[in-house]
């Protein structure tokens, strides 16, 4: 277990913002170079180990991208049995669990075909890039998103999401002398009180982010926000996208929409093979049969008619925080239930 939590500190001290993933991925394949299998980057630029021949049976999929930019001070330390630091959990206890486990199961004898892919760009605005393009060029039998947080229960359906950016735009002017001009702060404001009269309890709409104007004593002449939706059926994301491409304001103003990012919704059928084997294991195990819904690299696989579901590998807290925690001890369950379904499948 040293020898993981030494590769999980590693990976999550490795800067790796969404888009630009290039110095973890490096590290990854110095790490991999004497493992067994194969390692090769596709277009999207995912890393993706395999072994056996055909398509895999099953892939495992890690993103290693995270939230905090390049500049940020990956402090990563130990504290009263918790490892703390950002991105400790999301996603570098998932990464390292998946070469401890995989390289154990390889180096017992061989397995039938199957990958594991070190994705890029799940978060925020990488709209499971690294995901879609797996999925497509793979086309595994199975889909399996592990994170490194939510050891206690599995997502078995997918929480979709529309994220647009609506700016507005006028002639702007002084506030004295050019009073009555329309503001486009005003007009925003406005419209941001329309969109968020969209939301509901099963699709809620969130305002990530308003800005514009140029001082105190001047009209705006532009001013901006970012939205999004969120929900579990895909009905309710491709009604929102419809909403917002039908708002307006009167003249001079003028309203831009465009959809930023895409998630697609999906839900794995309580019937499905993986599901039962997953959680034959977790019972086995004593681990919760809990299921629940998320927004992983699983969305693709679904979205792409492939079973899938998402796994956690630790017990933590404060994701997407600089002070995000996971729980050392809970790594070895994580590992353990990881190696077993992976035994059952392969």
């Amino acid at each position: 277990m040293n020898a993981l939590v030494d590769d999980l500190v590693a990976i999550a001290r490795t800067p790796a913002p969404t888009f630009a993933e290039e110095a973890r991925l490096a590290w990854l394949e110095e790490r991999l170079e004497d493992s067994p299998g194969r390692r090769e980057r596709d277009e999207a630029g995912n890393l993706i180990w395999s072994w056996g021949d055909g398509a895999p049976r099953v892939v495992v999929a890690a993103h290693v991208d995270t939230v905090f930019p390049a500049d940020a001070l990956l402090d990563i330390h130990e504290q009263n049995g918790h490892l703390v630091g950002p991105g400790v959990g999301d996603n570098a206890a998932a990464v390292a669990v998946a070469i401890h486990v995989v390289e154990e199961l390889l180096g017992q004898g061989p397995l039938e075909a199957g990958a594991v892919a070190f994705t890029v760009g799940e978060e925020g605005l990488g709209n499971l890039r690294g995901a879609s393009e797996l999925c497509r060029s793979l086309q595994p039998e199975a889909f399996i998103a592990l994170e490194g947080h939510g050891l206690d229960e599995v997502l078995v359906d997918a929480v979709g999401s529309t994220r647009a950016r609506v700016d507005v735009s006028g002639p702007g002017g002084h506030s004295w002398e050019d009073r009555g001009t329309a503001s486009a702060v005003h007009g925003l404001l406005g419209l941001a009180a329309e969109i968020a009269e969209l939301g509901t309890e099963d699709a809620p709409v969130n305002i990530g982010t308003i800005g514009g104007g140029r001082s105190v004593n001047t009209i705006a002449d532009h001013a901006e926000l970012l939205v999004e939706r969120r929900a579990l059926e895909q009905g309710a994301l491709d009604d929102f996208a419809t909403a917002l491409g039908r708002l307006h304001l009167p003249a001079p103003l003028v309203v831009g929409i465009e959809i930023v990012g895409r998630r697609p919704a999906g839900r794995l059928g309580r019937g499905a093979p993986l599901l039962h084997t997953v959680l034959e294991v977790r019972e086995r195990l004593g681990l919760p049969l809990s299921l629940s819904e998320g927004s992983t690299d699983a969305n693709a696989a679904l979205a792409a008619g492939i079973p899938a579901l998402c796994l956690g590998v630790a017990r933590g807290e404060s994701m997407h925080a600089l002070h995000e925690w996971i729980d050392r001890s809970s790594l070895a369950e994580g590992a353990t239930q990881l190696r077993e379904v992976l035994r059952a499948l392969l």
